[in-house]
């Protein structure tokens, strides 16, 4: 049984680096760094080949990634917020991501892979904001083979400690392929927690479209803020007339002027409102007291039929092409 196990992984061990890098790029919960790191030590024990491994990784990552840019620059927001709603990661990770990719463009690829929760996200963001597809392919692809790279090299640095970790579960047999699978299942539940946390954290009383309308209607005036990013800006470019956009993390500065007293209305595109609510939370803590996010975004009240005002061009940023030779976005 010993020796059973790790020949099997040793013959099949291309096809599983292929099938289980495909499916988490894909974004399913199974981590493919434990198989490259295990891949590795394989290869430094003779019992892989190390370009068949790498090139499968690497044809697994664009295979995945070339199906998310599709989706993103075809579909734009909407796959954003796709991926928000299925993803075990709290819904914070897109507006990171946004934010990361405005400082690096389209270089973002080239180390997406070493952040959790950016990954899966940064191909739809940069085919949504229009990177070319042929920079898209030599980033993601550079980026790719330089991080199944680190990880097979990891294991192949490493490929002592690894034997004998991996001897030491061939001869649990069955009871480490138990082990391994509650790990997994502890892993999945552990996000699930700190997406219900973050939520349950975040529970506030939103005001519908239908009473924010009312309120301008009536007189009332509110102060409607847009906190989205600068980049989900120039993929959905729709306002709520008169909205004030600010910058999240410094909502508190931007609306100094603001009476403490009036009514503050907060917007996103995010699912369950997580990136409003945590600006209502900013704002309350400050001494606001009547300021509420809105149920159901910016979605929700254009659903409902009521006006909407787009941004001209000079208030987008244009991040729909990258110099390779100068490395920045033009």
């Amino acid at each position: 049984m010993t020796h059973t196990i790790v020949e099997l992984i040793a013959e099949y061990g291309v096809l599983l680096v292929f099938l289980n890098v495909l499916v988490e790029q894909a974004g399913a919960p199974l981590p493919a760094v434990p198989t490259l790191v295990v891949a590795g030590a394989l290869i430094s024990a003779g019992k892989l080949p190390l370009v068949p491994v790498l090139l499968v990784a690497l044809i697994a990552c664009l295979l995945s990634d070339l199906v998310w840019y599709w989706a993103g620059r075809h579909f734009g927001a909407a796959v954003l917020r796709t991926l928000c709603r299925i993803s075990l990661s709290p819904d914070s990770c897109v507006k990171q991501s946004e934010l990361r990719f405005q400082r690096w463009g389209g270089q973002i690829l080239l180390i997406a892979k070493f952040v959790p929760g950016l990954s899966t996200i940064a191909p739809p963001m940069v085919g949504a904001l229009k990177l070319r597809p042929h920079v898209f392919l030599f980033l993601d692809g550079l980026g790719s083979l330089i991080w199944a790279g680190v990880m097979v090299g990891l294991g192949y640095v490493f490929a002592q400690q690894i034997d004998h970790v991996l001897m030491m579960l061939a001869s649990a047999g069955i009871v480490a392929i138990e082990f391994v699978g509650a790990l997994l299942m502890a892993y999945i539940l552990v996000k699930w927690w700190q997406r219900r946390r973050l939520l349950l954290s975040l529970r506030l009383a939103r005001i519908t479209v239908d009473e924010l309308h009312g309120m301008i209607e009536g007189g009332e005036e509110p102060v409607v803020v847009d906190v989205r990013s600068q980049a989900t800006r120039v993929v959905d470019n729709r306002i709520i007339p008169g909205a004030v956009m600010v910058n999240l993390g410094g909502i508190e500065q931007e609306l100094d002027h603001v009476p403490i007293d009036r009514a503050v209305v907060i917007y996103c595109s995010c699912p369950n409102e997580v990136s409003a609510a945590k600006a209502a939370k900013t704002l309350m803590m400050q001494g606001y007291r009547r300021v509420r996010p809105l149920l159901g975004g910016l979605d929700a009240w254009a659903d409902a039929g009521y006006e909407i005002q787009f941004l001209p061009a000079t208030e987008n940023i244009d991040l729909s092409s990258v110099t390779i030779a100068s490395g920045h976005a033009r």
